[in-house]
């Protein structure tokens, strides 16, 4: 039977840490708030995704986790974004999975419909992308760990998606890319996707 998985990297919310670019406009407070809305929004969708899903936390797994079915919790390792997912991968295809997707925590417009055409893609392609609009990407999914996709990528810029192409580009396997989002990183991303949000839970 195939073993398919989400991998959820998400930061430790913690005050002052977070949405640091949406708390110069609200404040650490606001940006706290936002940032536990659109976690809890991330695992709601997720939970109706039959794949097990594996949560890495970015510094410790705190003792009050979602709970939302076949959920495993792990912390990052690794120097770097880069690093850091990588290994989540090599984690996961080496515990058995065939098709491994990451997300981080700052997409609105994802939903459970998106997750499976991704897993669909890799049935005959080696890679997914979800693009984002600021030039990084909200999704990625392999069929088999490539870590080539992580060499060499400047980290939190416009040129994420460019040189993750390049990447795939250089070793010669197969890609597709999902509908450009939006991430949530500024109050202006905030104003235009807090509907999203505020008619996923009912407001």
């Amino acid at each position: 039977m195939e073993r398919s998985a989400i991998i959820i990297f998400q930061k430790n919310a913690q005050l002052g840490k977070v949405k640091t670019r949406l708390a110069k406009d609200l404040g650490d407070h606001k940006a706290l708030e936002i940032y536990d809305r659109l976690c809890e929004f991330t695992h709601r969708v997720c939970s109706q995704v039959a794949v097990d899903k594996f949560l890495y936390y970015s510094n410790f797994v705190p003792e009050d986790k979602p709970r939302y079915g076949s959920y495993h919790f792990k912390v990052q390792t690794g120097i770097g974004l880069g690093d850091r997912m990588s290994n989540a991968f090599l984690d996961l295809f080496s515990a058995g999975y065939q098709k491994v997707l990451i997300i981080g925590t700052d997409c609105a417009e994802i939903n459970p419909e998106l997750f499976l055409e991704a897993f669909e893609t890799l049935n005959h392609r080696d890679v997914v992308i979800g693009p984002a609009e600021d030039g990084g990407y909200y999704l990625l999914g392999m069929s088999q760990y490539f870590p080539q996709l992580f060499h060499d990528v400047n980290w939190s810029t416009s040129e994420v998606i460019i040189q993750t192409k390049s990447n795939i580009k250089s070793i010669g396997i197969s890609y597709s890319e999902l509908a450009v989002r939006s991430d949530i990183d500024t109050l202006e991303n905030w104003q235009k996707m807090k509907s999203l949000i505020d008619e996923f839970e009912g407001k």
